[in-house]
Parts: C-alpha cells; structure tokens; sequence
C-alpha cells in the first residue's frame, strides 16, 4: 500500500480480530470433523489464511512489523475447490523437471535403443534433442523417473495435479493447448517434491544436532588413547 492509502490502526484491530474469529471457527471443525477429507475443515482453514494474509499485510503496512507465521501465498496453495461434488471425469496433469547431468550417458543409451530397433536411417542417438526423443519413445515417464540416474538426467522438481470435471473431454478437445485450460478451482489433490523441501528438513535437523559436540568429543578422547602400536587387521587383505 501507498502511504497515501495506509492503514489505520482501527483496520489493523479488526483484521486482528478477525484472525482471532478465524481461529475459533477453524477449531470447532476440526473438533466436529467427519472424516480425513471433512470440507467443512478444508473451507475452515482456508478462510483462516485469507484472514492471516490480511492482518499480515495491514500489521506491516502500519507498524513495519510481520506475524510469526507463515501466510499461505497465491503461488504455492490453491484456491478453495469449487467442482463437482461427484466427480465423473478425472484430468492428471503430471510437470517432472530434469537436467541433462550427464550428456554421454544419455547418448549411450540412445544407441543402445537404436541398435536393438534395428532401424535403417539416419542415427538420431547423435544429438542430445534426438536421445531424448528416443529415450522418451521407448520408456514410460514413471519407468524415466525411477531410473533418471541410468540415462543421465538429473531430478529437478514435480508436480502432480489431479482436476475434477462433470464429463470426460471430446477425443482430441485439448490436444493442441493441453495445459492451457487448467481451472485451479478444480484441483481435487496435489503432490509436490521439490529440494526446497528437503533444504528445510535439513535444517530442523542441523538444529536438532547442535547438542552432539560433546558426545563426539568424548568419543574422539576415547580414541586418542588408543595404542599406537597395536597392530589392526586390515578390513580388506587385497588392499594396499
């Protein structure tokens, strides 16, 4: 917000107030809930996000302070779930990102395909674009996944959306725009992996292991009194 538009302290108040009235709603039904995937949970929560978010921009557009919490963003939840109750189609809408980490080991077995087809013609395993159009032709997407390491490619990030709609689509409706239609609204269910992620768990742990300094100096104390002169059978006896 401007400074011409900015917020006045009564606002910030009853958006606090709000947050507060959110919460309460937010309790009762997961108090009253029927089931894992109980709506009335669901809207609960998002209408306790949308009331975070605004108490959260108002608090900092007023006093330059923030909450300690984190407010669900456009970018990374989805709007409330507004299709069919019953849905009798179902769209999946897979995105699996990749690096191309080891070019050689892609072209390797893009020859390797080529040579089993048999097929006369120009050599398309060449070209990094061409063994990817083989290795894609030959190979499900899930089988790509499991075994990205084998084909040189590196994950990157995935996402997995699965969309409601009252009838299945015409045969050939959305081919030419397949993405370009998506209604985030009709989102039923959605699975992310990404490092991002994983970054975060490292952390809590880090954290969690700031108090295992001094067992390690115990056992490293333990180890420097060990004879030096104490002949150890080697682990391997063709090591040298």
């Amino acid at each position: 917000m401007s400074d011409a538009a900015q917020s006045t302290a009564a606002e910030v108040r009853a958006a606090a107030e709000a947050v507060k009235t959110a919460l309460d709603r937010h309790l009762a039904a997961v108090e009253r809930r029927s089931g894992e995937d109980d709506p009335a949970v669901y809207e609960a929560f998002n209408q306790l996000a949308a009331a975070a978010e605004v108490y959260d921009e108002l608090l900092y557009d007023r006093y330059d302070e923030v909450t300690p919490f984190e407010i669900p963003g456009a970018e990374d939840s989805l709007p409330p779930y507004n299709g069919p109750e019953e849905p009798n189609a179902l769209s999946v809408l897979i995105r699996r990102d990749y690096a191309v980490a080891e070019p050689q080991r892609l072209l390797a077995q893009a020859e390797r395909i080529e040579a089993a087809e048999g097929e006369d013609g120009p050599a398309a395993s060449g070209t990094v674009h061409g063994a990817l159009g083989l290795l894609f032709g030959e190979f499900e997407p899930d089988e790509i996944a499991s075994r990205h390491k084998e084909f040189g490619l590196e994950e990157g990030d995935s996402t997995l959306w699965v969309t409601a709609a009252d009838e299945p689509a015409e045969p050939g409706e959305w081919l030419e725009a397949p993405f370009e239609q998506v209604d985030p609204q009709q989102v039923v269910c959605r699975f992310d992996v990404s490092a991002v992620f994983d970054d975060e768990i490292d952390d809590v742990d880090v954290d969690e292991d700031d108090g295992d300094d001094e067992e390690t100096e115990d056992t490293d104390d333990f180890d420097s009194h060990l004879d030096e002169d104490e002949d150890l059978e080697p682990l391997d006896a063709d090591r040298r």
